[in-house]
């Protein structure tokens, strides 16, 4: 009894080994499987992080992908106005401020006064590009905009091409300089030094090609022309009277006389030098003529001839001699 007792106890403890290997095996199957999966997933997000590319992902998180840069033109931007004013010198130093508020300065002025004594002034003014419209605007505020142009011109494909050009020419130069650190011969020393200075001088006016642009394109350029309103005397009266008439009449007189003087002026130096040639002539040439036709007298002339038919006097022969002259 003992002995199958024991038995019994054997064989149910190879039961339950049996049975927790059995669950031991299924148990490391699923978690391999599990783990096998885990990975497969961890490999294919990258693939589709990748494919996705930075918009799907944007788009996944939902915020916005930024806009793509505009790529800016290098434009060169000049405008001139016309602008009424009632006082030049005010309005002139307005125009001062506003271009230098906006970070510009004055590049060139002019003034000058018509016969009337009403001022006129030009001003250039330089002002950022940024600042353009914004300056336009005041500077049209300032008086009675009477005329404004406005240009804009595109210029990249010339900024382009001159850097390119400096580039290239830099290289040529570092080329020739390396050259003649590599001659041995005067005649390769000198003949790259020709060379040398051509392709420098290229170089700085390329260089200074690029800055002209530059400011050209960094600052507008604007024409401003100010000029005085002409002062407007309002009538009371819409019919003239008496002393309207006779102001009229006085200016005109006035006006006249003036005439006359400038007439005068203006012929007084012709008339003094005809007098001076008058006189001259008086003077000195015609009794120097008057001289020079008078005929000389001859000697052993004959004298005058007698009157025909006249008869001889008592006592004279005739061909005019007388008695007793021992002509016979």
């Amino acid at each position: 009894m003992h002995v199958r007792t024991a038995r019994s106890a054997q064989v149910l403890a190879g039961v339950l080994l049996a049975a927790a290997l059995a669950l031991t095996g299924c148990s490391g199957a699923s978690d391999s499987g599990g783990s096998s999966s885990d990975a497969a997933k961890a490999q294919a997000q990258p693939e589709q992080a990748a494919g996705q590319g930075p918009a799907n992902a944007d788009a996944a998180s939902g915020r916005t992908a930024p806009p793509a840069p505009v790529p800016v033109n290098d434009i060169i931007r000049t405008a001139s106005l016309t602008v009424q004013v009632k006082d030049v010198p005010k309005a002139l130093e307005e125009a001062r401020t506003v271009a230098e508020g906006a970070g510009g300065y004055v590049g060139r002025e002019s003034t000058t006064r018509d016969s009337e004594g009403r001022e006129r002034t030009r001003v250039v003014l330089r002002v950022p590009v940024e600042a353009y419209d914004e300056v336009l605007d005041d500077l049209e505020g300032s008086g009675k905009l009477l005329e404004r142009t406005a240009r804009a011109e595109d210029v990249t494909d010339q900024v382009v091409d001159v850097e390119s050009r400096i580039r290239t020419q830099r290289a040529s130069v570092a080329r020739i300089r390396e050259l003649m650190d590599r001659a041995t011969r005067l005649t390769d020393v000198v003949q790259l030094e020709g060379e040398l200075s051509a392709r420098q001088s290229d170089l700085e006016a390329l260089l200074a090609r690029q800055v002209s642009l530059k400011d050209r394109t960094s600052l507008a350029t604007i024409t401003v022309s100010l000029s005085e309103t002409p002062v407007e005397r309002v009538a009371e009266d819409d019919d003239p009277g008496f002393v309207d008439a006779l102001s009229g009449g006085w200016d005109a007189f006035l006006t006249t006389l003036r005439w006359i003087a400038l007439v005068l002026g203006a012929v007084l130096p012709f008339a003094a030098a005809l007098g001076l040639l008058g006189l001259l002539w008086l003077r000195v040439v015609r009794p120097r003529l008057a001289r020079t036709a008078e005929p000389a007298p001859t000697a052993g002339a004959p004298g005058p001839l007698p009157a025909f038919g006249t008869r001889p006097a008592a006592g004279e022969r005739p061909g005019g001699a007388t008695e007793g002259d021992g002509r016979d």
